[in-house]
């Protein structure tokens, strides 16, 4: 049967360990004594020798003296060099130092950054081409300024009809302004990213007035309302009432015409009525319940045109005496282009569901189908 001879490894125990440093320590340790009593030992001697030597010669105490001088003088720098022996091996072996090491790091001020003005080169990443201001300059021109990418081209759409290309910066920015003055009127403007064909979510709505620029407006259309990029001055040359009626029913109703999709407010005597905006085609109806006018008295009425922020921008006030009612149940209303029997229906009858009766008592057989210069008969008694 053969045998298999196994070699295992001893490891040292922690006890071994720590019995040999402590072994070693102690060697080290009974050298420096033995140095020591043999240097003493020594010393010892060489002390009982000049002691011998001065008995010797006690009778003579200057010989001594000059003895003891000269010994000194001989023996002062190896007696000295022992005794610091003695003390630094002392202080090695019986001294523990734990005194922790100081580091003194010295302040350094921190670092001055200075921005560096790098003029961007790269594309700006937008959503799509955006509006900085549109307006109307008093030669009758007008301004388009926006941005998108840098360093790419813009289209300019006016009423869905492609006018210019410009190329945008570095910046992304661009301004466009025609040679030729658009006619007053109506227009809606748009920009399309060439790059990636984005169009602005936003749009501008401008109307240029027959009065000059001071009269026109520019608005911003945005998602969340609209907002005034250049408003008129208080001037009420497109601010026009054509025709205020008092209905049986206790209900007044004010028509006219206005600057585009602005608001037109109606007070009596001071008292708020309501409001209405005006349509593209500068049109506005506002019908509002006044209660019983009483035949004879006098009363005020005022219609103020307000910009996108409220404030009034023009005013027309109508002082009339309340004549005495004639009891007719109908009165008549001539069609405007943008009008239709919903909104007419709401101003005179209240309510723009009714536009069927509108439209019954004028043999409308279509209710969507309505002409400009169409003499309707509204049925407005109780």
């Amino acid at each position: 049967m053969a045998t298999i001879n196994t070699m295992t490894k001893t490891k040292r125990s922690t006890d071994e360990i720590i019995n040999e440093a402590i072994d070693r320590q102690q060697s080290w340790l009974n050298n420096r004594r033995n140095f020591t009593r043999d240097f003493l030992r020594r010393f010892n001697v060489f002390h009982s020798e000049i002691a011998q030597e001065s008995v010797n010669h006690h009778s003579d105490i200057e010989t001594r003296t000059e003895k003891k001088t000269s010994v000194w003088r001989e023996y002062w720098f190896p007696i000295m060099c022992a005794l610091l022996v003695v003390l630094i091996a002392i202080f090695v072996v019986f001294v523990k130092i734990n005194t922790p090491v100081k580091v003194i790091v010295p302040k350094v001020p921190e670092p001055i950054i200075k921005p560096i003005n790098i003029r961007k080169t790269t594309k700006r990443v937008v959503s799509g081409p955006e509006f900085d201001l549109v307006r109307i300059e008093e030669s009758g021109r007008i301004v388009v300024a926006g941005r998108t990418m840098s360093e790419s081209s813009v289209s300019i759409v006016i009423n869905k009809k492609l006018v210019a290309t410009e190329h945008t910066n570095a910046d992304g920015e661009f301004v466009y302004s025609p040679v030729s003055v658009l006619k007053p009127g109506n227009y809606v403007i748009s920009l399309i990213d060439v790059d990636n064909d984005k169009k602005s979510v936003d749009e501008v709505f401008v109307y240029i007035s027959e009065h000059g620029y001071k009269n026109s407006v520019s608005l911003l259309m945005t998602q969340n309302g609209s907002k005034i990029m250049q408003a008129p001055e208080l001037l009420s040359g497109d601010l026009v009432v054509s025709k205020i009626d008092y209905l049986n029913s206790g209900r007044i109703v004010v028509t006219g015409k206005a600057l585009p999709r602005l608001r037109v407010s109606l007070t009596l005597n001071g008292k708020y009525l309501g409001f209405a905006r005006v349509s593209d085609y500068k049109n506005f109806g506002l019908g509002a319940d006044v209660g019983r006018l009483k035949p004879g008295e006098k009363y005020k009425i005022n219609i103020r045109l307000h910009d996108t922020a409220g404030n009034t921008i023009a005013n027309i006030e109508h002082k009339f005496v309340m004549p005495e009612m004639t009891g007719d149940d109908d009165t008549f209303y001539t069609v405007r282009r943008g009008d239709c029997l919903w909104i007419i229906a709401r101003n005179f009858l209240r309510k723009g569901v009714l536009f069927s009766i509108i439209a019954e008592r004028n043999n409308i057989m279509n209710p969507n189908l309505i002409f400009p210069e169409q003499v309707l008969k509204i049925p407005v008694g109780k």
